[in-house]
């Protein structure tokens, strides 16, 4: 829209002006971008620091986490050509951890030779002890909309083509992030929070999506709430499906039908609560490949095309050529 535009324009003057968390300049490949300037929202008296472990025990092959993190940011992939596309990816963990390779770079290697500029997103979990451990990544996830809209004219970027992406645990966020845009979870803290946090385009892979009892995945739940016997009012509250309107964007989403882990009803009750509001969405159910699979390079499957069907969405979005 170009109001969208007209404010990101504003706003990158006032920026620069106010000292921002990034400087008006153009984004560099491998950029890290911190959320916040200073202490998160809730989490100013934690005593903890993002802390990174290595699980694999194959040099050649990283396989890290992320865990106890106070200091949320993002990392920029910048592609070659950007083509105005922006896409932040919420990497998965059970909100007990994010990975750092899986689900992150990956995402990056796809969709930069298409012009995509990819922002890996490292959000708070609720499972550490921050004031407000329920909204800590939805904060996260809007901030992070909210900063590259700001800065979209500087960095190359069409503010009408933002969307986020989110697998399993960091689908619940980013599905949180489409579904409750509008909901105040923090007190402004900048010029920055001025414009908005709505995607314009969701991506989801295996995702977490309902808190409610019959349909949720216990470990994510336990970890937003702290424990499994919550209140009928705040499962609801959480449960994304149960927050779509006509404004929620539109959105790709892919499952396994036999993953072990979250269950596949989370995928099928968002894409029919988009359907039910107008809202454009395309849903794939492959008949095997577990739960985690990434872009599916390691699968014989037929859940391994998967990014082909991405592509041809993105496509047909109008998001890359």
């Amino acid at each position: 829209m170009q109001w969208r535009k007209l404010l990101a324009a504003g706003l990158t003057a006032m920026l620069v002006g106010a000292g921002s968390l990034v400087s008006a300049a153009p984004l560099q490949d491998g950029e890290t971008i911190h959320l916040w300037p200073g202490a998160a929202p809730g989490t100013e008296q934690v005593d903890f620091h993002n802390t990174v472990t290595e699980r694999s025990e194959d040099t050649a092959h990283h396989d890290r986490i992320m865990t106890n993190i106070d200091v949320p940011h993002m990392i920029a992939h910048v592609p070659a050509q950007p083509n105005g596309t922006a896409l932040i990816v919420g990497p998965g963990g059970g909100y007990a951890r994010v990975v750092m390779d899986k689900e992150s770079d990956e995402v990056a290697d796809l969709l930069n030779p298409q012009g995509v500029t990819v922002f890996i997103l490292r959000y708070r979990l609720p499972s550490n002890a921050h004031k407000n451990r329920q909204d800590v990544s939805l904060e996260d996830g809007q901030r992070a909309v909210r900063i590259v809209r700001a800065h979209a004219q500087e960095w190359g970027i069409n503010p009408d083509k933002i969307g986020i992406m989110g697998f399993s645990a960091g689908g619940h966020m980013a599905s949180s992030v489409s579904t409750n845009y509008n909901r105040k979870v923090y007190e402004p803290v900048d010029a920055q929070d001025q414009v908005s946090a709505r995607p314009d385009f969701t991506v989801l892979g295996y995702p977490v999506i309902s808190m409610l009892s019959q349909y949720c995945h216990g470990g994510t739940k336990k970890r937003l709430f702290g424990g499994l016997s919550v209140a009928k009012n705040l499962e609801e509250k959480y449960s994304s499906e149960l927050h779509v309107t006509g404004q929620t964007p539109p959105a790709f989403i892919v499952c396994a039908a036999d993953d072990p882990v979250v269950p596949p009803v989370n995928s099928v009750r968002y894409f029919q609560a988009l359907r039910e509001h107008g809202v454009s969405a395309e849903l794939h159910v492959f008949r095997e490949g577990g739960h985690g699979f990434g872009l599916g390079h390691s699968l014989t499957s037929s859940t391994s095309e998967w990014e082909h069907d991405l592509l041809g969405w993105l496509r047909d979005m109008g998001y890359i050529q």
